[in-house]
Protein backbone atom coordinates (compact mmCIF):
# COMPACT_ATOMS: atom_id res chain seq x y z
CA UNK A 1 0.00 0.00 0.00
CA UNK A 2 1.39 3.28 -0.96
CA UNK A 3 1.82 5.94 1.94
CA UNK A 4 -1.37 7.71 0.63
CA UNK A 5 -3.92 4.59 1.15
CA UNK A 6 -2.43 3.66 4.66
CA UNK A 7 -2.83 7.08 5.99
CA UNK A 8 -6.88 6.83 4.34
CA UNK A 9 -7.04 3.37 5.82
CA UNK A 10 -5.99 4.64 9.36
CA UNK A 11 -8.39 7.50 9.25
CA UNK A 12 -11.61 5.30 7.59
CA UNK A 13 -10.53 2.76 10.25
CA UNK A 14 -10.87 5.15 13.76
CA UNK A 15 -13.56 7.35 11.95
CA UNK A 16 -15.40 4.21 11.29
CA UNK A 17 -14.45 3.16 15.14
CA UNK A 18 -15.56 6.23 16.58
CA UNK A 19 -18.69 6.91 14.98
CA UNK A 20 -20.10 3.83 16.73
CA UNK A 21 -19.68 5.24 20.38
CA UNK A 22 -20.75 8.71 18.49
CA UNK A 23 -24.02 7.29 17.08
CA UNK A 24 -25.07 5.17 20.25
CA UNK A 25 -24.26 8.52 22.39
CA UNK A 26 -26.22 10.63 20.44
CA UNK A 27 -29.42 7.96 20.00
CA UNK A 28 -29.65 6.78 24.08
CA UNK A 29 -28.81 10.48 25.55
CA UNK A 30 -32.68 12.24 24.69
CA UNK A 31 -34.22 8.61 25.60
CA UNK A 32 -32.43 8.93 29.17
CA UNK A 33 -33.60 12.53 29.37
CA UNK A 34 -37.42 11.36 28.79
CA UNK A 35 -37.25 8.51 31.14
CA UNK A 36 -35.47 10.91 33.92
CA UNK A 37 -38.25 13.40 33.27
CA UNK A 38 -40.65 11.25 33.53
CA UNK A 39 -39.34 9.95 36.55
CA UNK A 40 -38.99 13.35 38.45
CA UNK A 41 -42.65 14.13 37.94
CA UNK A 42 -44.44 11.01 38.44
CA UNK A 43 -46.30 11.57 41.44
CA UNK A 44 -46.97 7.68 42.15
CA UNK A 45 -44.30 6.60 44.33
CA UNK A 46 -44.55 2.95 43.05
CA UNK A 47 -44.05 4.34 39.46
CA UNK A 48 -41.81 6.87 40.41
CA UNK A 49 -39.41 4.16 41.46
CA UNK A 50 -39.50 2.43 38.58
CA UNK A 51 -38.83 4.97 35.96
CA UNK A 52 -36.25 6.37 38.45
CA UNK A 53 -34.45 3.00 38.53
CA UNK A 54 -35.32 2.61 34.82
CA UNK A 55 -33.21 6.11 34.17
CA UNK A 56 -30.29 4.76 36.52
CA UNK A 57 -30.08 1.40 34.26
CA UNK A 58 -30.04 3.12 30.88
CA UNK A 59 -28.63 6.23 31.61
CA UNK A 60 -25.53 4.02 32.96
CA UNK A 61 -25.37 2.60 30.06
CA UNK A 62 -24.80 5.77 27.93
CA UNK A 63 -22.42 6.87 30.22
CA UNK A 64 -20.68 3.80 29.90
CA UNK A 65 -20.22 4.46 25.95
CA UNK A 66 -19.92 7.91 26.56
CA UNK A 67 -16.71 7.84 28.54
CA UNK A 68 -14.95 5.26 26.43
CA UNK A 69 -15.97 7.39 23.06
CA UNK A 70 -14.79 10.48 24.23
CA UNK A 71 -11.12 8.76 24.39
CA UNK A 72 -11.85 7.57 20.68
CA UNK A 73 -12.53 11.52 19.90
CA UNK A 74 -9.12 12.79 21.49
CA UNK A 75 -6.94 10.77 19.21
CA UNK A 76 -9.36 11.72 15.92
CA UNK A 77 -7.97 15.48 16.79
CA UNK A 78 -4.22 14.28 16.03
CA UNK A 79 -4.25 12.74 12.93
CA UNK A 80 -5.23 15.96 11.09
CA UNK A 81 -1.82 16.99 11.83
CA UNK A 82 0.08 13.96 11.79
CA UNK A 83 -1.21 12.92 8.31
CA UNK A 84 -3.13 15.48 6.41
CA UNK A 85 -0.99 18.40 7.25
CA UNK A 86 -2.23 20.20 3.60
CA UNK A 87 -5.59 19.69 5.02
CA UNK A 88 -4.65 22.67 7.57
CA UNK A 89 -2.37 24.71 5.24
CA UNK A 90 -5.36 24.94 2.60
CA UNK A 91 -8.37 25.07 4.70
CA UNK A 92 -7.20 25.16 8.33
CA UNK A 93 -8.58 29.35 8.48
CA UNK A 94 -12.04 28.03 7.40
CA UNK A 95 -12.13 24.02 8.56
CA UNK A 96 -10.51 25.14 11.77
CA UNK A 97 -13.64 26.87 13.17
CA UNK A 98 -16.15 24.99 13.28
CA UNK A 99 -14.08 21.83 14.48
CA UNK A 100 -12.57 23.80 17.18
CA UNK A 101 -16.11 24.78 18.18
CA UNK A 102 -17.18 20.98 17.90
CA UNK A 103 -14.03 20.45 20.61
CA UNK A 104 -15.40 23.43 23.09
CA UNK A 105 -18.73 21.99 23.04
CA UNK A 106 -17.84 18.18 23.32
CA UNK A 107 -15.43 18.16 25.38
CA UNK A 108 -16.01 20.73 27.90
CA UNK A 109 -20.27 21.88 27.56
CA UNK A 110 -21.24 18.37 27.36
CA UNK A 111 -18.69 17.18 29.31
CA UNK A 112 -19.33 19.65 32.25
CA UNK A 113 -23.34 19.21 31.79
CA UNK A 114 -22.57 15.36 32.11
CA UNK A 115 -20.30 15.34 35.14
CA UNK A 116 -23.09 17.93 37.10
CA UNK A 117 -25.69 14.78 35.94
CA UNK A 118 -24.24 12.19 37.33
CA UNK A 119 -22.65 13.46 40.72
CA UNK A 120 -26.10 15.16 41.15
CA UNK A 121 -27.80 12.51 41.98
CA UNK A 122 -30.17 13.29 45.18
CA UNK A 123 -27.87 16.79 45.65
CA UNK A 124 -30.07 19.09 43.42
CA UNK A 125 -33.92 20.32 42.80
CA UNK A 126 -35.43 18.34 40.21
CA UNK A 127 -35.97 20.54 37.95
CA UNK A 128 -32.24 21.37 38.04
CA UNK A 129 -31.27 18.01 38.08
CA UNK A 130 -33.12 17.26 34.53
CA UNK A 131 -32.21 20.20 32.71
CA UNK A 132 -28.60 18.81 32.81
CA UNK A 133 -29.49 15.96 31.00
CA UNK A 134 -31.23 17.91 28.58
CA UNK A 135 -28.81 20.30 28.05
CA UNK A 136 -26.38 17.28 27.54
CA UNK A 137 -28.59 15.85 24.97
CA UNK A 138 -28.50 19.25 23.20
CA UNK A 139 -24.93 19.76 23.40
CA UNK A 140 -24.13 16.02 21.49
CA UNK A 141 -26.42 17.28 18.85
CA UNK A 142 -25.09 21.07 18.89
CA UNK A 143 -21.63 18.89 18.65
CA UNK A 144 -22.80 16.68 15.91
CA UNK A 145 -23.87 19.87 14.21
CA UNK A 146 -20.54 21.75 13.88
CA UNK A 147 -18.55 18.57 13.13
CA UNK A 148 -21.10 18.30 9.77
CA UNK A 149 -20.48 21.64 9.07
CA UNK A 150 -16.71 20.80 8.91
CA UNK A 151 -17.61 17.62 6.78
CA UNK A 152 -19.63 19.68 4.62
CA UNK A 153 -17.05 22.34 3.78
CA UNK A 154 -15.30 18.87 3.09
CA UNK A 155 -17.99 17.99 0.21
CA UNK A 156 -18.84 21.22 -0.40
CA UNK A 157 -17.06 24.09 -0.05
CA UNK A 158 -19.14 27.30 0.64
CA UNK A 159 -18.08 30.48 2.08
CA UNK A 160 -14.60 31.43 1.13
CA UNK A 161 -12.11 32.58 -1.26
CA UNK A 162 -8.46 31.39 -1.89
CA UNK A 163 -5.66 33.63 -1.46
CA UNK A 164 -1.92 32.83 -2.25
CA UNK A 165 -3.27 29.10 -2.25
CA UNK A 166 -4.74 29.21 1.37
CA UNK A 167 -8.41 29.52 1.71
CA UNK A 168 -10.10 31.88 4.01
CA UNK A 169 -13.71 32.60 5.37
CA UNK A 170 -15.46 34.76 3.79
CA UNK A 171 -19.52 34.42 5.10
CA UNK A 172 -20.21 32.31 8.11
CA UNK A 173 -23.87 32.34 7.39
CA UNK A 174 -22.75 29.95 4.07
CA UNK A 175 -20.79 27.86 6.14
CA UNK A 176 -23.33 27.11 8.98
CA UNK A 177 -26.08 26.96 5.68
CA UNK A 178 -24.40 24.60 3.59
CA UNK A 179 -26.97 21.84 2.44
CA UNK A 180 -24.50 19.50 2.07
CA UNK A 181 -24.43 19.74 6.35
CA UNK A 182 -27.87 20.61 7.51
CA UNK A 183 -29.51 17.67 5.05
CA UNK A 184 -26.64 15.32 6.40
CA UNK A 185 -27.14 16.29 10.15
CA UNK A 186 -31.50 15.45 9.98
CA UNK A 187 -30.62 11.74 8.49
CA UNK A 188 -27.54 11.08 10.63
CA UNK A 189 -30.09 12.65 13.96
CA UNK A 190 -32.57 10.02 12.63
CA UNK A 191 -29.94 7.24 12.32
CA UNK A 192 -29.06 7.97 15.68
CA UNK A 193 -32.28 7.49 16.97
CA UNK A 194 -33.02 4.28 15.22
CA UNK A 195 -29.82 3.31 16.34
CA UNK A 196 -30.39 4.37 20.34
CA UNK A 197 -34.23 2.92 20.17
CA UNK A 198 -33.22 -0.43 18.56
CA UNK A 199 -30.54 -0.97 21.59
CA UNK A 200 -32.80 0.01 24.20
CA UNK A 201 -35.35 -2.55 22.63
CA UNK A 202 -33.01 -4.91 21.94
CA UNK A 203 -31.52 -5.32 25.83
CA UNK A 204 -34.91 -5.31 27.16
CA UNK A 205 -36.58 -8.16 24.84
CA UNK A 206 -33.30 -10.31 26.14
CA UNK A 207 -35.00 -9.46 29.59
CA UNK A 208 -38.56 -11.04 28.96
CA UNK A 209 -36.48 -13.54 27.10
CA UNK A 210 -34.52 -14.45 29.93
CA UNK A 211 -38.23 -13.99 32.37
CA UNK A 212 -37.13 -11.21 33.96
CA UNK A 213 -38.83 -10.18 37.17
CA UNK A 214 -38.80 -6.66 36.36
CA UNK A 215 -41.25 -6.48 34.29
CA UNK A 216 -42.63 -3.34 34.42
CA UNK A 217 -39.61 -1.84 34.28
CA UNK A 218 -38.52 -3.40 30.40
CA UNK A 219 -41.73 -2.97 29.07
CA UNK A 220 -41.88 0.51 29.61
CA UNK A 221 -38.34 0.61 28.09
CA UNK A 222 -39.37 -2.00 25.32
CA UNK A 223 -42.44 0.07 24.54
CA UNK A 224 -40.21 3.21 24.20
CA UNK A 225 -37.12 2.03 22.20
CA UNK A 226 -39.69 0.09 19.55
CA UNK A 227 -41.62 3.24 18.83
CA UNK A 228 -38.53 5.33 18.86
CA UNK A 229 -36.83 2.84 16.35
CA UNK A 230 -40.02 2.39 13.90
CA UNK A 231 -40.58 6.71 13.83
CA UNK A 232 -36.90 7.21 13.24
CA UNK A 233 -36.57 4.59 10.88
CA UNK A 234 -39.28 5.68 8.62
CA UNK A 235 -38.19 8.96 8.93
CA UNK A 236 -34.40 8.88 7.99
CA UNK A 237 -35.34 6.74 4.77
CA UNK A 238 -37.36 10.10 3.66
CA UNK A 239 -34.58 12.37 4.52
CA UNK A 240 -31.57 9.97 3.53
CA UNK A 241 -33.86 10.76 -0.30
CA UNK A 242 -33.28 14.43 0.61
CA UNK A 243 -29.85 14.21 -0.59
CA UNK A 244 -30.13 13.26 -3.81
CA UNK A 245 -30.29 16.23 -5.60
CA UNK A 246 -28.25 17.93 -3.10
CA UNK A 247 -25.64 15.42 -4.46
CA UNK A 248 -26.72 15.71 -7.90
CA UNK A 249 -26.12 19.22 -7.75
CA UNK A 250 -22.78 19.47 -5.46
CA UNK A 251 -20.81 16.19 -6.22
CA UNK A 252 -21.96 15.00 -9.57
CA UNK A 253 -19.58 12.59 -9.87
CA UNK A 254 -20.86 10.90 -6.96
CA UNK A 255 -24.07 11.05 -8.12
CA UNK A 256 -22.78 9.24 -11.62
CA UNK A 257 -21.72 6.31 -9.67
CA UNK A 258 -24.59 5.83 -7.87
CA UNK A 259 -27.05 6.01 -10.25
CA UNK A 260 -24.45 4.02 -12.68
CA UNK A 261 -24.26 5.98 -15.44
CA UNK A 262 -22.92 9.10 -16.66
CA UNK A 263 -19.48 8.12 -15.11
CA UNK A 264 -17.14 8.35 -18.52
CA UNK A 265 -18.86 11.79 -19.38
CA UNK A 266 -18.07 13.16 -15.67
CA UNK A 267 -14.63 11.85 -16.12
CA UNK A 268 -14.27 13.65 -19.20
CA UNK A 269 -15.65 16.87 -17.70
CA UNK A 270 -13.20 16.88 -14.58
CA UNK A 271 -10.41 16.17 -16.71
CA UNK A 272 -10.83 19.60 -19.12
CA UNK A 273 -11.36 21.38 -15.84
CA UNK A 274 -8.90 20.59 -13.49
CA UNK A 275 -6.41 18.68 -15.82
CA UNK A 276 -5.42 14.68 -16.17
CA UNK A 277 -6.54 12.49 -13.50
CA UNK A 278 -8.32 9.55 -12.18
CA UNK A 279 -11.53 11.33 -10.60
CA UNK A 280 -14.01 8.31 -10.61
CA UNK A 281 -14.08 6.75 -6.72
CA UNK A 282 -13.71 3.68 -5.63
CA UNK A 283 -17.13 2.55 -7.80
CA UNK A 284 -17.21 -0.90 -6.00
CA UNK A 285 -17.30 0.24 -2.75
CA UNK A 286 -19.37 3.34 -2.49
CA UNK A 287 -22.38 0.95 -4.58
CA UNK A 288 -21.72 -1.92 -1.67
CA UNK A 289 -21.49 0.08 0.84
CA UNK A 290 -24.95 2.17 -0.29
CA UNK A 291 -26.56 -0.99 -1.20
CA UNK A 292 -25.65 -2.56 2.47
CA UNK A 293 -26.73 1.01 3.91
CA UNK A 294 -30.46 0.92 2.35
CA UNK A 295 -30.83 -2.95 2.65
CA UNK A 296 -29.92 -2.90 6.22
CA UNK A 297 -32.65 0.26 7.33
CA UNK A 298 -35.28 -1.23 5.32
CA UNK A 299 -34.71 -4.14 7.16
CA UNK A 300 -34.46 -2.51 10.38
CA UNK A 301 -37.69 -0.35 9.75
CA UNK A 302 -39.69 -2.89 8.68
CA UNK A 303 -38.57 -4.94 11.47
CA UNK A 304 -39.13 -2.39 14.03
CA UNK A 305 -42.82 -1.69 12.06
CA UNK A 306 -44.02 -4.69 12.80
CA UNK A 307 -42.84 -5.06 16.41
CA UNK A 308 -45.19 -2.06 16.91
CA UNK A 309 -48.37 -4.61 16.27
CA UNK A 310 -46.42 -7.30 18.19
CA UNK A 311 -45.90 -5.01 20.93
CA UNK A 312 -49.53 -4.27 21.28
CA UNK A 313 -50.60 -7.92 21.34
CA UNK A 314 -48.30 -8.66 23.81
CA UNK A 315 -45.98 -11.08 21.78
CA UNK A 316 -42.80 -9.30 22.14
CA UNK A 317 -43.28 -10.18 25.90
CA UNK A 318 -44.73 -13.94 25.67
CA UNK A 319 -42.95 -15.38 22.82
CA UNK A 320 -38.79 -16.06 23.59
CA UNK A 321 -37.82 -16.49 19.62
CA UNK A 322 -39.51 -12.51 18.44
CA UNK A 323 -37.53 -11.56 21.62
CA UNK A 324 -34.69 -12.54 20.74
CA UNK A 325 -35.11 -11.55 16.98
CA UNK A 326 -35.28 -8.02 18.62
CA UNK A 327 -32.27 -8.44 20.49
CA UNK A 328 -30.61 -9.88 17.34
CA UNK A 329 -31.14 -6.92 15.61
CA UNK A 330 -29.22 -4.42 17.69
CA UNK A 331 -26.00 -4.19 15.32
CA UNK A 332 -28.16 -3.57 12.05
CA UNK A 333 -28.12 0.21 12.29
CA UNK A 334 -24.28 0.52 13.46
CA UNK A 335 -23.17 -1.39 9.98
CA UNK A 336 -25.74 0.53 8.23
CA UNK A 337 -24.66 3.64 9.50
CA UNK A 338 -21.25 3.35 9.01
CA UNK A 339 -22.15 2.11 5.13
CA UNK A 340 -23.55 5.53 5.19
CA UNK A 341 -20.61 7.44 6.35
CA UNK A 342 -18.44 4.94 3.79
CA UNK A 343 -20.52 6.38 0.96
CA UNK A 344 -20.17 10.00 2.00
CA UNK A 345 -16.59 10.14 2.31
CA UNK A 346 -15.17 7.59 -0.32
CA UNK A 347 -17.15 9.10 -2.95
CA UNK A 348 -15.64 11.97 -2.81
CA UNK A 349 -12.54 10.64 -3.59
CA UNK A 350 -9.93 11.62 -4.64
CA UNK A 351 -10.97 14.75 -3.78
CA UNK A 352 -10.66 15.95 0.39
CA UNK A 353 -12.05 18.85 -0.22
CA UNK A 354 -14.02 18.45 -3.18
CA UNK A 355 -12.72 20.09 -6.40
CA UNK A 356 -10.05 22.33 -4.74
CA UNK A 357 -7.20 19.76 -2.95
CA UNK A 358 -6.79 16.53 -3.38
CA UNK A 359 -5.89 13.73 -1.22
CA UNK A 360 -2.45 13.36 -2.33
CA UNK A 361 -1.57 17.07 -2.41
CA UNK A 362 -3.40 17.12 1.63
CA UNK A 363 -0.88 14.16 2.32
CA UNK A 364 2.15 15.02 4.91
CA UNK A 365 5.49 14.30 4.36
CA UNK A 366 5.82 11.44 6.61
CA UNK A 367 7.56 8.22 5.60
CA UNK A 368 5.83 4.74 4.75
CA UNK A 369 7.49 3.19 7.60
CA UNK A 370 5.74 5.43 10.36
CA UNK A 371 2.64 5.67 9.01
CA UNK A 372 2.69 1.71 9.05
CA UNK A 373 3.74 1.66 12.43
CA UNK A 374 0.83 4.95 13.36
CA UNK A 375 -1.73 3.14 11.26
CA UNK A 376 -1.06 -0.33 13.23
CA UNK A 377 -0.93 1.22 16.64
CA UNK A 378 -3.97 3.08 15.84
CA UNK A 379 -6.06 0.72 14.77
CA UNK A 380 -4.64 -2.18 17.70
CA UNK A 381 -6.40 0.64 20.05
CA UNK A 382 -8.99 1.71 18.87
CA UNK A 383 -10.39 -2.24 18.49
CA UNK A 384 -9.06 -2.19 22.01
CA UNK A 385 -11.26 0.32 23.10
CA UNK A 386 -14.23 -1.02 21.21
CA UNK A 387 -13.96 -4.02 22.95
CA UNK A 388 -13.05 -2.84 26.48
CA UNK A 389 -16.71 -0.52 25.23
CA UNK A 390 -19.33 -3.43 24.30
CA UNK A 391 -17.71 -5.58 27.31
CA UNK A 392 -18.29 -3.40 29.50
CA UNK A 393 -21.91 -2.04 28.24
CA UNK A 394 -23.31 -6.35 27.57
CA UNK A 395 -21.92 -7.15 31.13
CA UNK A 396 -23.81 -4.08 33.08
CA UNK A 397 -26.82 -4.31 30.52
CA UNK A 398 -27.15 -8.37 31.88
CA UNK A 399 -26.90 -7.64 34.96
CA UNK A 400 -30.39 -5.41 34.77
CA UNK A 401 -31.48 -2.79 36.74
CA UNK A 402 -30.24 -4.21 39.74
CA UNK A 403 -26.06 -3.64 39.01
CA UNK A 404 -26.84 -0.09 37.94
CA UNK A 405 -24.36 2.54 39.88
CA UNK A 406 -25.28 5.28 38.65
CA UNK A 407 -26.51 7.64 41.73
CA UNK A 408 -26.25 4.43 43.53
CA UNK A 409 -27.89 5.14 47.15
CA UNK A 410 -29.08 8.59 45.89
CA UNK A 411 -32.73 8.84 45.44
CA UNK A 412 -34.06 11.68 42.74
CA UNK A 413 -34.55 14.75 44.80
CA UNK A 414 -37.29 16.73 45.50
CA UNK A 415 -37.79 20.49 45.45
CA UNK A 416 -36.22 21.41 48.82
CA UNK A 417 -37.55 23.79 50.86
CA UNK A 418 -35.20 26.15 53.08
CA UNK A 419 -34.31 23.89 55.51
CA UNK A 420 -32.65 26.28 58.11
CA UNK A 421 -29.25 25.03 57.53
CA UNK A 422 -30.05 21.25 58.07
CA UNK A 423 -28.68 18.93 55.56
CA UNK A 424 -30.14 19.64 51.69
CA UNK A 425 -28.30 15.94 50.64
CA UNK A 426 -31.43 14.74 52.65
CA UNK A 427 -34.80 14.36 50.43
CA UNK A 428 -37.63 15.71 51.25
CA UNK A 429 -41.02 14.22 49.35
CA UNK A 430 -42.46 16.68 46.70
CA UNK A 431 -46.12 15.32 47.09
Amino acid sequence: MSAADLARLQFAATTSVHWLFVILTMGLVPMVAFMHTRAAYTRDPATRAVRERMTRFWGQLYVINYAVGIVTGLVMEFQFGLSWSGLSKFAGNVFGAPLALETLIAFFAESTFLGMWIFGWGRMRRGVHVALIWLVALTAYASAFWILVANGFLQHPVGYEVRDGTAYLTDFAALITNANALVALGHIALAALTTGGVFVAGISAWHFAKGTRETELFRSSLRLGVWVGMLSSFFVIIVGNLQVPVIERTQPMKAAVLRGSGVAEEQARLVAEHGPGDYVPWEGWVKNSMDVMSILGNTVSTITFIAVFLLLKDLLVRKRWLAYLMTAIIPLPFIASVGGWVVREIGRQPWLVYSQLTVDDALSNVSRGSLIASCTLFIAVFVALAAVNWTLITRFARRGPDGAQLGAGDPLADDLPDTGGADEKQPVPAF
